[in-house]
């Protein structure tokens, strides 16, 4: 099945048949989803070896009733969708984000109806979709239930609050769990006061350096902590 065909499906899990009529006429999300996957191989920039950067925040703007017609539907989880589909596309090219991948939509009133532009930028966050196996002690790798994530910036909090950088579903985690600090030296685990507790490898601490391979408990959440050679800088 392919990457298309994937988010398809995945927009019919979320939406009953009256979003299919709903778009009988007018943009389709499919042809979204395509323009977003443009826009990133038209934007790729090779910035070291082996590593090329894509945008990761994307604006579509759409006429005021296309824009109405989604927004009636359900814009979020469209959004979701679209992001999701632009990840798989950069997982399968060797793209790296710098940041989360964000879709927003926004009201053009000097578009007609069925037509759309595609804004998209290149924002450093605190986390990225991890779109390749690679991990260095400069932008590890952390696994949270499968969920693959690269850390972007010197400082990650995990918890189950919305200010949290990564959200976490597990009542045994507080809001503001756990932080985990890059530094040129080290990468550093410290509990924020949680409830439960912070676990490395089984082991009760406040604070931890982690190593490759590295185990951390939170609730009942395990994380799964990488790192490796340094990659080329980014420019």
């Amino acid at each position: 099945m392919g990457v298309l065909d994937k988010f398809e499906k995945g927009v019919e899990r979320v939406v009953s048949n009256a979003f299919a009529k709903a778009f009988k006429s007018e943009v389709k999300p499919v042809e979204l989803a395509s323009a977003l996957r443009r826009e990133i191989d038209d934007r790729a920039a090779v910035v070291g070896r082996d590593r090329t950067v894509v945008p990761n925040e994307f604006v579509i703007e759409l006429s005021p009733v296309d824009h109405e017609q989604v927004v009636e539907w359900g814009a979020e989880p469209l959004a979701d969708e679209l992001a999701a589909n632009v990840t798989e596309h950069a997982t399968g090219q060797r793209y790296a984000f710098l940041g989360p991948v964000t879709v927003a939509f926004v009201e053009n009133d000097e578009l007609e109806t069925g037509r759309f532009l595609v804004r998209s930028a290149t924002v450093r966050g605190a986390v990225a979709p991890a779109t390749t196996v690679a991990a260095s002690q400069r932008h590890p790798l952390i696994d949270i239930d499968g969920q693959r994530y690269l850390l972007t910036g010197p400082v990650t909090v995990i918890g189950r609050g919305s200010e949290a950088d990564i959200i976490v579903d597990d009542p045994g985690v507080s809001r503001r769990h756990l932080e985990i600090r890059v530094t040129p030296d080290a990468v550093i685990a410290t509990d924020l006061g949680s409830t439960n507790g912070t676990y490395v490898e089984g082991h009760h601490v406040p604070a931890a350096t982690l190593v490759d391979g590295n185990t951390i408990t939170i609730g009942r959440t395990r994380i799964l902590f990488w790192t490796g050679s340094d990659d080329d800088e980014d420019r």
